[in-house]
């Protein structure tokens, strides 16, 4: 499949499409044409206003040192960004990669994750802390540290559940749910696949690339899905597909904050496997989608960026 812009073909992951697809299963199978429609109905300032209240492209405020701010791209942040004029201008077409989180799209892992607790605490978007508390060292006296609530943002139920339901599938029939299988907890999460570079219309192997150029496997979630208590995002460098290496830790994680328990994630599986291909030029299937890859061990343990919601872990309520 593929959505066509300007004489311009942007690929799809699914070489012959995914079929109709409305926004549940847009995020079930992680389709990307979808998206790129979207973006492009929605333009860069839609979705750069919509996107900055949750915190992309700005400092959380975490207690920690360093923090990037990462990049939400807007043709405002381009002509700030630029000097040339012809570098400044922002083009249709570079709408159409960031609807698929490519492009000059630069989140961070932190930055996920809050927007996740965000989503599952109605749209309430709270600073996160390592800090749970703060002892006084010649008194002995204990300072906790509060939730930090930032804003409020705007959203509507209907819109919210449609999302996070379809998240939940995610892991029920879709993309996700290799890792979770015979989990005794319901959970929503997304899979998503981050190319390091382009192959110019070439087909993408991964055994052909050389490991710090293959694609980065993210992970979003939240569990339980009726009533969260944590909501986490998992990055694995030059780890491939989203199923493959960040969902499996996930999982880990995941079942060892409900669970109490070091339980192994179970590997992807291999149901309509497909080696995707590069879309950054528009020439053949894009990696940010989700075709399932072909099985394998369970990644090993790897320290994921994990966010729970500030100040009291089980505070995540919706």
């Amino acid at each position: 499949g593929y959505f066509n812009f300007g004489g311009h073909r942007f690929m799809d992951d699914k070489i012959g499409g995914h079929g109709m697809v409305d926004l549940h299963k847009s995020i079930v199978v992680s389709c990307n044409t979808y998206y790129y429609q979207l973006a492009n109905e929605l333009g860069i300032e839609g979705i750069a206003s919509f996107m900055a209240p949750f915190g992309f492209g700005d400092r959380t405020g975490i207690d920690l040192p360093g923090e990037a701010i990462g990049v939400l791209p807007s043709p405002e942040w381009k002509r700030n960004r630029f000097r040339k004029p012809e570098q400044q201008r922002w083009y249709a077409g570079e709408t159409i990669s960031v609807g698929i989180g490519q492009g000059y799209n630069a989140f961070t892992p932190l930055q996920l994750a809050n927007a996740m607790a965000a989503l599952v605490n109605d749209g309430k978007l709270f600073r996160p802390h390592v800090v749970k508390y703060v002892v006084d060292s010649r008194t002995g006296e204990r300072r906790a540290i509060e939730p930090e609530p930032l804003r409020e943002i705007p959203l509507k139920q209907a819109h919210l559940k449609a999302v996070l339901d379809a998240m939940v599938d995610v892991n029920k029939s879709g993309t996700g749910r290799r890792a979770f299988q015979g989990a005794p907890y319901s959970v929503g999460g997304k899979t998503g696949t981050a190319q390091v570079f382009s192959l110019r219309g070439q087909r993408y192997v991964e055994k052909n690339v050389r490991e710090r150029l293959r694609d980065h496997s993210w992970f979003v979630a939240y569990a339980p899905a009726e009533n969260p208590k944590i909501a986490l995002a998992v990055l694995v460098e030059n780890g491939g597909f989203g199923s493959q290496s960040a969902a499996p830790i996930a999982r880990q994680v995941i079942d060892y904050y409900l669970l109490d328990q070091r339980a192994g994630a179970p590997a992807a599986e291999d149901d309509n496997a497909t080696e995707s291909e590069d879309a950054a030029n528009g020439t053949a299937p894009a990696r940010t989608g989700e075709g399932d890859p072909p099985p394998r061990e369970p990644a090993a343990p790897a320290v994921p960026q994990a966010a729970l919601v500030p100040g009291q872990p089980t505070r995540v309520t919706r």
